[in-house]
């Protein structure tokens, strides 16, 4: 299957695209494959493009005031990935775009996105639907860091997302869920037994 498919499939779950919308997508997002642990966004700049996972684990993180690394998102595939706000606003971002693992992705700029949206009206509907479901999981993420202990944040993410456990290092899962790894170990422990 090629990687445009996998994007295809997933957009016209919802949206219905014609055939000449069909080729500008194919035109406009580019396959690109990235090993594990290439920091592809950097903080400080402005981020290039707009990531669509065909697979792999990527992080969003930044470097908090005593220089430790925080994980502020991680990705299940498939999904959009990249630093939202920055991204479509243009601006200098404070956070890095790292791949966890091996990294099959499709990219688009800004530019071409813009092109994109005004070129296809279906395109410009998924785009807003996507930044929307954007910030809504950023304050759903808000509210359970506020809301849920250490432990019920752990079920919830593995309830939701099997797969991570495997392809993610604990010290990233541990970042993400706003917890030390040694918290998290005995809360893993615990459940184990």
């Amino acid at each position: 299957m090629q990687m445009h498919d996998k994007l295809l499939q997933y957009i016209q779950a919802s949206y219905h695209f014609n055939s000449a919308e069909i080729e500008l997508i194919k035109e406009y997002f580019e396959p690109v494959e990235y090993s594990k642990n290439t920091v592809i966004e950097e903080e400080g700049n402005v981020p290039r493009y707009l990531y669509y996972i065909i697979s792999g684990y990527l992080r969003l993180f930044h470097f908090d005031e005593n220089g430790n690394e925080v994980t502020t998102h991680i990705n299940c595939p498939p999904g959009f990935f990249t630093s939202y706000f920055n991204f479509i606003n243009q601006t200098k971002s404070d956070e890095n775009v790292e791949c966890i693992t091996d990294c099959e992705l499709l990219r688009i700029t800004k530019e071409n996105l813009n092109k994109l949206t005004e070129e296809s009206p279906s395109m410009k509907d998924f785009s807003i639907s996507v930044f929307h479901q954007s910030i809504n999981y950023n304050e759903n993420r808000s509210k359970e860091l506020s809301t849920l202990n250490a432990e019920q944040r752990y079920l919830k993410l593995i309830k939701n997302y099997p797969g991570i456990i495997q392809n993610v290092p604990i010290q990233y899962i541990a970042s993400f869920l706003g917890m030390k790894p040694e918290s998290l170990s005995r809360i893993r422990r615990k459940l184990i037994n």
